[in-house]
């Protein structure tokens, strides 16, 4: 049995560079502390992770050896989170009297004028200009186009700085022109730059965790935990099942600032190493389940070109730098956006408890609305994709926003094509059903018939047919049928033209 985790009355936190104190209780959130600490420049906009205004910088490990200093909503991360941790708000950006260049560039081109969103982009921004990857995608930006991609096809600047990085964060009165104005008048920081120089130490450990809180107002008793092993969660969880697991708190976040949700034991996985890395094998790769979605586009580097197609489209950038993909199919949501993706890859999950692993093809995962079959004493540990990959891959999200929205229907596509003829297809729905589904009765149209528009108009009146769809506030029943029927349709014309094949596009869109 593993040693349990000492139990202490608070947690130390490094803000600006001076240790700060935190002793609950345990559902208070980075913000509230912060602000409390008297470091105001953080605001609390829509307490659900989508305005950005509550942005702070957290010391993240980049590699063995290495800080990357990393964006994330203080709104929604437990204070507790942050025990043994490095963060930098705002006001700890500038050097005495002598502001920031981020916040110099934001003052002098007029990016801000009420002033409330401000300090948020400025953090997320600052994320953005220490991003080691910005020289090379400099130099990418600025090499002559060899394509026919439009210019919407291009978000980085001459200065290589990527405006998806402040997809999460929202202005309602400067204006984004003068706000992109300063991130692309951005240069590299300078060798005196402190937090620059930070980068190339390793980040601070994970801290073991037990805080046992009191809430004064209502006498409930609350317990936070981070486990030092797998191990000793599993013990935990086995002991206690009712205990909640949190891994990024982008979800359990929302619930405890919109609906007042408290949990009297909290586990926390999010670094817990064996839950964490890539592992390659001859017939398939393993993600672990703690990685975040922002840390598995950074190193898959486009080697599953179909979790490369989502990554960018889920939520923002400050969401993923948080939430993990373990957490976004703990949840059981009927539209999450990596479960059509996966459904798609064919994608299995590794479900542990302290008896042991089993492993769970991702179509009998779920069984109802929030429902799914690991058990109360299980975790997610990792995620299984089979090798080799399709060939033809797509993810289409619909949704009213193009960025940092939730998806009214959501499609995966994993199809090989030998010979002309469709050898396998995979169809990951969303949004369609209580639960994500495989669209297997289009699967079977679809296979063994030519790849040509005729076999695709067939199957897309199928692949209408497929789940029950619901009338809800974001998308009617008829809506959800119709972006059904038109995705496949879609998702042809992509690869017919992506391959260079005749491109029957006008006769898609008839």
């Amino acid at each position: 049995m593993s040693a349990p985790t000492t139990q202490r009355s608070s947690c130390r936190i490094s803000v600006n560079g001076d240790d700060h104190e935190f002793d609950g209780p345990t559902h208070t959130n980075a913000l509230d502390f912060l602000r409390g600490q008297g470091l105001i420049a953080a605001k609390e906009g829509c307490a659900e992770g989508e305005c950005g205004a509550c942005a702070i910088l957290v010391a993240r490990p980049d590699g063995d050896d290495g800080t990357r200093w990393t964006s994330v909503n203080s709104c929604l991360l437990p204070a507790a989170a942050l025990d043994g941790q490095e963060v930098v708000t705002a006001e700890g950006l500038a050097d005495g009297d002598r502001l920031h260049p981020v916040q110099e560039e934001m003052a002098v081109r007029g990016g801000s004028q009420c002033g409330f969103c401000t300090p948020g982009f400025i953090c997320s921004m600052t994320a953005e200009y220490y991003r080691p990857e910005r020289a090379a995608d400099a130099a990418a930006s600025n090499a002559p186009a060899t394509g026919s991609a439009s210019e919407g096809d291009h978000h980085c600047g001459p200065n290589g700085f990527d405006l998806h990085s402040l997809s999460g964060n929202l202005c309602r009165c400067t204006g984004y022109r003068p706000i992109r104005d300063a991130a692309y008048a951005l240069g590299r920081p300078d060798s005196e730059d402190a937090l620059a120089a930070r980068r190339q130490r390793p980040a601070p450990a994970p801290r073991t965790t037990d805080l046992r809180t009191i809430d004064t107002p209502t006498g409930d008793v609350g317990r936070y935990r981070r486990p030092a092993t797998l191990a000793e969660a599993l013990e935990i969880l086995r002991d206690e099942p009712e205990s909640l697991v949190v891994a990024g708190a982008t979800d359990w976040g929302v619930e405890v600032n919109i609906k007042g949700a408290r949990a009297k034991s909290i586990i926390a996985i999010d670094r817990l190493h064996e839950l964490r890395g890539i592992r390659w094998a001859d017939d398939h790769v393993e993600l672990g389940a703690a990685h975040t979605l922002s840390e598995l586009d950074r190193e898959l580097g486009g080697r599953i070109p179909l979790l490369g197609k989502l990554f960018p489209q889920f939520a923002s950038r400050l969401i993923r730098n948080g939430a993990t993909i373990g957490g976004n199919l703990g949840t059981g949501s009927p539209i999450g956006d990596t479960p059509p993706a996966l459904l798609a890859l064919e994608a299995a999950l590794v479900l542990t408890s302290a008896g042991g692993s089993r492993i769970v093809p991702l179509a009998d995962y779920f069984t109802g609305y929030r429902q799914t079959v690991r058990a109360a004493d299980e975790l997610i540990t990792a995620i299984r994709i089979p090798l080799p990959l399709a060939p033809l891959t797509s993810f289409q999200k619909i949704a009213k926003r193009r960025f940092d929205d939730i998806s009214s229907v959501a499609i995966g596509y994993a199809v090989s094509v030998e010979d002309g003829i469709i050898a396998k297809a995979r169809l990951g729905l969303g949004g369609v059903a209580a639960t994500p589904l495989r669209a297997k009765a289009t699967e079977a149209e679809l296979e063994g018939r030519p790849w040509s528009l005729e076999t695709v108009h067939a199957a897309a009146e199928t692949l209408a047919g497929e789940g029950t769809p619901m009338d809800d506030h974001r998308a009617s029943a008829k809506y959800r049928t119709a972006m059904l029927r038109s995705s496949l349709e879609r998702f042809y014309a992509e690869q017919v033209g992506a391959t260079g094949g005749r491109n029957d596009k006008e006769e898609v869109a008839r």
